[in-house]
């Protein structure tokens, strides 16, 4: 290491310094750079050098190039100060929520916190809720069930918040209960309706408001005949059952109704990958459809369903009074 004292870190400082680097990705808060024996003029010799970058406001990069994520986040901890933690989009990232993208890091921060955002590296919540919102992982950022909460009342719309919770929540394998139990501990949020309603569905059996909107909004706004329900099959000596067959139109078609939008279960995994061989092998054609596509997007269901029965040589069906033009398949 260095010896000019510019750069250089004091010898009974270095085994801490190296385990700050290891677990900050090299990244550090000006009052850290003062523990560690550089001043003010210390952190500017080295950033005007290049050895160092300015990443925010009182927070230093000890390299210099493209920020890697683990060190953006970091960084942007370090910005919003000790009780930050990740939340909303990038606290969803990390449980493995949604897809990791480009784009500012989240971070919440109490609501007495003087850090604002600074788009385009991060972007600052707050929130009275830290206290039992916020979990010590690494990094440090809000629970499961929060991190749904604040990723649904972030939405532009009470339905889409609605939306949120039941794809989030299927996604996590979050309980109905710890959901609810949460939500009474967050006494103010937005759209306190739409999210009561949301634990409701799921309590209340989500798959049977699934299936009704797909008999209402799908087939019969279609003029698509109800399917045969709950069919029994045969899938290595045991008997499952299908949501929808179209048998009854000379038309091996399943669909399937899916209530979570992804099974974390190996044990249900593994049945509907045996089931959807089966099916292939029986030169069934099968279409799974989940909450969202049937609550938003029914004249698209109807439409793929239309597309399959065509081409087995049915004839029928009709736009419902929402399609912005023929369902696919329709014409012709």
């Amino acid at each position: 290491m260095p010896t000019n004292t510019r750069w250089s870190v004091p010898e009974h400082h270095r085994v801490e310094w190296e385990r700050f680097v290891r677990d900050q990705c090299g990244v550090f808060s000006t009052q850290q750079l003062h523990a560690f024996g550089h001043d003010r003029h210390s952190i500017a010799a080295n950033t005007i050098a290049g050895r160092w970058r300015q990443v925010l406001r009182g927070v230093y990069a000890t390299f210099t190039g493209e920020l890697p994520r683990a060190a953006r986040l970091s960084a942007a901890l370090l910005y919003g100060g000790p009780y930050a933690v990740l939340s909303h989009s990038t606290a969803a990232e990390e449980w493995g929520m949604i897809p990791i993208r480009e784009g500012p890091v989240e971070v919440t921060v109490p609501y007495n916190c003087s850090a604002i955002s600074q788009r385009p590296f991060v972007i600052v919540h707050r929130s009275r809720a830290l206290n039992y919102s916020a979990r010590d992982y690494h990094p440090p950022r809000t629970s499961q069930v929060d991190t749904i909460i604040d990723l649904a009342t972030a939405q532009a719309t009470p339905e889409e918040a609605v939306d949120t919770v039941i794809d989030l929540v299927g996604r996590t394998g979050v309980t109905a209960a710890k959901l609810q139990s949460v939500l009474e501990l967050r006494k103010a949020y937005r759209y306190r309706r739409a999210l009561d309603k949301a634990v409701q569905l799921i309590t209340g059996g989500l798959m049977s408001v699934l299936e009704t909107e797909y008999l209402q909004k799908v087939e019969l706004a279609h003029g698509i005949p109800p399917a045969d329900r709950q069919m029994p099959f045969s899938v290595d000596d045991r008997v499952l059952w299908e949501d929808a067959t179209y048998d009854s139109l000379g038309v091996p078609l399943t669909v399937r109704l899916d209530g979570r939008a992804h099974h974390s279960t190996p044990g249900i995994a593994f049945r509907d990958r045996r089931r959807d061989n089966a099916a292939e092998l029986a030169g069934r054609a099968r279409l799974v459809y989940g909450w969202h596509e049937v609550h938003k997007d029914p004249c698209g269901v109807a439409s793929e369903i239309l597309t399959v029965l065509r081409r087995a040589g049915w004839r029928g069906g009709t736009p419902c009074s929402r399609c912005s033009k023929l369902v696919s398949g329709l014409a012709g």
